[in-house]
């Protein structure tokens, strides 16, 4: 009798079909359609952007790399005539000599340069000032015939000690103009508190 109800049940089950209301079909296609096209519009134009990106990545990229690789590879090749550079070589100051002379000659340079800047140059000192510089002028000149003399006759004690007295005497010389016009400044400003007083 079991087997017999189970027959029943399958055969009923095979010559019944389920039947759904009228347009119950239609209603949920509408409802899905409604639903769903907004859905794709959206991840599609996600999508397209997404793509675009992708491609203007890529083209930046290998248009900078072909940039890179062309520009690495137009390297000029250049040719030293050994001759003309010989001859535009004007020499060399005794500085180049070794690296004590060039630590001295940076010395005196720096100070001598010093002590021009820290001038003060007025009306009422512009004679003093000016005889100065024409001996300094004097001094610099000599320095540039003794600094040619060391090129064409090459390095020698006297050349380099001329050198050295040179930048000494030019040194001293504009620390002696410095103290003048500081005596002369003081000299005024004793009158102007004398006529004062």
């Amino acid at each position: 009798m079991a087997r017999d109800l189970k027959k029943l049940f399958e055969k009923e089950r095979e010559e019944q079909t389920f039947k759904m209301k009228r347009g119950h079909e239609a209603r949920f296609l509408a409802k899905l359609e409604e639903s769903l096209p907004q859905e794709r519009e959206q991840t599609s134009l996600w999508n397209t952007w997404r793509v675009a990106a992708s491609v203007i990545l890529l083209v930046g990229v290998g248009i900078f790399a072909y940039v890179q690789i062309n520009t690495t590879e137009d390297v000029p090749t250049t040719v030293v005539d050994t001759e003309k550079s010989k001859e535009n070589n004007k020499g060399f100051s005794f500085g180049d000599l070794s690296p004590d002379l060039k630590k001295v000659e940076n010395y005196y340079v720096a100070n001598i340069n010093m002590e021009l800047s820290q001038l003060e140059i007025s009306e009422s000192n512009k004679e003093l000032v000016d005889s100065f510089m024409e001996r300094l002028a004097e001094l610099n000149s000599e320095y540039q015939n003794l600094n040619t003399e060391l090129n064409e006759l090459g390095p020698n004690d006297q050349t380099i000690g001329a050198l050295i007295e040179n930048l000494q005497l030019r040194l001293q010389l504009l620390q002696k103009l410095k103290k003048k016009l500081n005596q002369l400044k003081s000299s005024k400003n004793e009158q102007i508190t004398k006529n004062s007083i």
